[in-house]
């Protein structure tokens, strides 16, 4: 990529490629000042808390300097209050039906020991991650940056389980349903399809989470975990697999998560764009995770800024780091990549020489050279979808 190509990233140039995305809203920081709940929810630390029915828990910024989150850092988004217990679970089945040649009940169990295992690292991250920089506020959680994590994954292809129950010469759809319900009937409940030929070797329902089973409030006993895909398709608590031949009208795949169909994905708040698309597959993305807005340096140090980078599965290519707001730009190193879907470690080591604040961001390019648009660049949309925009840290040097 050509150093002329990176830093073509003016505001300007952008309201010159999307047309009508400068009258579409403004975009900013997302929040970084939530507090840390006093109070720990089974399995986690305590987190950063928006309800607790359903659970909606965020991460802390500082957690995001290594490649693998642990589960009791890891943020939990449900829609639905009603959560079975673990006592409820004993019994639990996975049906798989519809156009099927022999539908299945699948024990946990059976899923261990019938089918081969197969283990995939992978970022979950919230739709509406980062919602709070949007302007006008969005409907939806007004989540930080914390609504992601990475994990190892451990289950079985969902191939291998279509493979066995047989699908019919009409199969062309699947729907995924989870053991979570809805307190009133006329609320949707949270049910997700995909097309068959969407089904690849990567697509899995997992039991396993960072070598442990699945945390209790991240889907136990097992989920869908789709890599590259937004969280609202890996269903958690998976109860039900049916096969269709024609696709069937849903709310959250038909109202909820989803964006206007345009090319700068953008709208406005007094004039909403009429035809909308599922925001489907992640875009690349970084956070720094140290230091953080209540890290104080002292001149002269030694300071090594961490965080992580991300998309949906093309891959991180390089990471470029700026302590001086944005004037200059340097390639900050990276570790080896766990996958292709993982979060991709850097690092970026620096002296501050003068005291006061100085701002440090990060922006990530992928291998097909796509790049982090500077928040201002990113136009607003009804659901709060998508926001990537370049991070920055602003720090304390005495």
């Amino acid at each position: 990529m050509q150093r002329r190509d990176f830093f073509k990233t003016s505001l300007a140039a952008s309201v010159a490629l999307l047309g009508t995305a400068a009258e579409a809203g403004t975009t900013k920081r997302p929040i970084d000042d939530q507090v840390v709940s006093t109070v720990a929810f089974p399995e986690k630390r305590p987190l950063i808390t928006y309800s607790d029915r359903p659970p909606l828990l965020e991460t802390p910024r500082d957690a995001f300097t290594t490649a693998i989150t642990p589960n009791n850092e890891f943020f939990v988004r449900w829609h639905s209050p009603k959560i079975p217990t673990h006592t409820y679970l004993k019994g639990y089945r996975i049906t798989v039906n519809g156009l099927v040649e022999k539908p299945l009940y699948l024990s946990l169990n059976e899923l261990k020991k019938n089918y081969e295992q197969v283990e995939i690292t992978a970022v979950l991250q919230c739709g509406g991650n980062s919602r709070s920089a949007f302007v006008p506020t969005t409907s939806g959680i007004q989540w930080g940056s914390g609504a992601m994590g990475c994990a190892k994954w451990k289950g079985v292809r969902l191939k291998d389980i279509l493979k066995s129950a047989g699908l019919n010469s009409d199969a062309h759809w699947i729907n995924f349903t989870g053991y979570d319900t809805v307190v009133f009937h006329k609320v949707p409940k949270l049910i997700r399809e995909l097309r068959i030929d969407e089904i690849s070797d990567d697509i899995i329902v997992a039991y396993e989470m960072n070598g442990e089973d699945l945390p209790f409030l991240n889907g136990y006993p097992v989920r869908l975990v789709i890599p590259g895909a937004y969280a609202d398709s890996w269903i958690k608590m998976l109860g039900n697999i049916t096969v269709t031949k024609a696709y069937k009208p849903l709310y959250y795949m038909d109202t909820a998560y989803r964006i206007p169909d345009n090319e700068c994905e953008c709208e406005t708040e007094d004039d909403l764009f009429e035809k909308t698309k599922p925001i489907t597959t992640m875009n690349i993305k970084s956070l720094i995770g140290y230091p953080t807005s209540n890290t104080v340096i002292n001149v002269d140090a030694n300071v090594v800024a961490r965080g992580v980078a991300f998309d949906s599965g093309h891959g991180i290519k390089d990471v470029f780091v700026s302590v001086n707001g944005g004037r200059t730009w340097e390639r900050a190193m990276l570790e080896k990549a766990l996958s292709l879907h993982a979060f991709r470690v850097f690092r970026f080591a620096f002296i501050p020489k003068n005291r006061g604040p100085i701002t440090i961001m990060a922006k990530a390019v992928n291998n097909l050279g796509e790049e982090q648009p500077y928040p201002q660049e990113i136009k607003w949309n009804h659901g709060g979808y998508k926001y990537n925009g370049i991070d920055s840290m602003t720090i304390e040097v005495v």
